[in-house]
């Protein structure tokens, strides 16, 4: 499933507070992205039509929440990223990153302790 940046937004806040409204979303993201209410209506229908939200009504309105678990969203689109960019291979991505600065020393530091771990549970 294909989640565009606006409507990664929205998922976020509903991962974050659901069920919530149009109206909800509109109030915690509308005036910093500057989108009407329409434009949240409108993305919240798109995230609906691609099976990522669940809609019910509730009196004059409807009530949105997530229909996907984050985690499964963020490996999904991690993994395409990966995959898209470096052939499914990490290590090329970690490379990429170090050779153009982006990695901290905190980054460095848990990358270590990750391997570690890895290499323990082996």
């Amino acid at each position: 499933m294909q989640i565009s940046k606006a409507e990664s937004q929205v998922m976020q806040f509903l991962w974050d507070r659901h069920p919530a409204t149009a109206a909800d979303v509109f109030a915690a993201l509308g005036s910093d992205n500057d989108w009407s209410e329409a434009t949240v209506k409108t993305l919240l229908g798109r995230l609906r039509n691609k099976g990522a939200v669940a809609v019910e009504p509730d009196g004059k309105r409807f009530l949105y929440r997530p229909a996907i678990e984050r985690d499964a969203w963020v490996l999904a689109e991690s993994s395409r990223l990966v995959d898209r960019l470096f052939d499914g291979r990490l290590a090329p991505l970690v490379s990429h990153f170090s050779s153009h600065g982006k990695l901290s020393q905190s980054d460095l530091d848990e990358l270590r302790e990750l391997i570690e771990r890895l290499d323990d549970e082996r």
